[in-house]
């Protein structure tokens, strides 16, 4: 990439990130153009001229997130799956990675589970997308799974994989925001002995 390519990238990486923190703390339509720019440390014009509004900017850090997400569970499961391990050993490497991102970006994992409820967005439609894609790496796992007789025949597949989704989000603002106390490690356990105890139980 030439250093023009690579200067709007590091550019619009700045507009995500200062979009996302402020909009997690005061809230969309609260948040204007102009705080975004000076919070990213750029010129107001800049923020037009990657993006065509701030709906626009809202809508593509939501699609960049989750896709950056979705690129994190597909490479938990496929160096678990290079490893020899089984596909529970890929899906509780996915919770993991699903932890480690929301480590990462919690505001935006916020903003996320957020607008998942909201029905007035112009944006909803792409949210609904994207989700699906990360839903849909966790069910070719769980597909797998049950192929290879590692889980039950009966198992829901997309139920299933949304209930795991879901889980590791509410879990770790759960444990971001009233037991910060815990480490990772102890919140991956709990949620691998789940996984072990519900989802691998039920193929014996």
């Amino acid at each position: 990439m030439d250093s023009s390519g690579t200067r709007r990238q590091n550019t619009r990486r700045k507009l995500f990130e200062a979009a996302v923190t402020l909009i997690a703390e005061q809230g969309f339509s609260s948040t204007t153009v102009d705080e975004i720019a000076e919070r990213a440390g750029v010129a107001k014009g800049t923020v037009y001229y990657n993006f065509a509004s701030k709906t626009v900017l809202f809508e593509e850090l939501l699609r960049h997130g989750i896709e950056l997400l979705t690129d994190s569970l597909q490479a938990a499961a496929d160096e678990t799956a290079e490893r020899g391990g089984s596909r529970v050993d890929a899906l509780d490497s996915m919770i993991r990675a699903g932890l480690d991102f929301i480590t990462r970006y919690p505001s935006l994992t916020q903003l996320y589970v957020a607008e998942l409820w909201r029905t007035n967005r112009a944006w909803q439609s792409t949210l609904m997308q994207v989700r699906q894609k990360a839903i849909a790496v966790i069910e070719c796992v769980l597909t797998d799974a049950v192929a290879a007789g590692e889980l039950s025949t009966e198992l829901d597949i997309p139920l299933t994989a949304s209930a795991l989704f879901g889980m590791v989000l509410v879990a770790a603002l759960d444990w971001q925001s009233f037991q910060p106390e815990r480490s990772i490690d102890e919140v991956h356990s709990a949620l691998s002995r789940l996984l072990q105890g519900r989802v691998s139980g039920a193929g014996r």
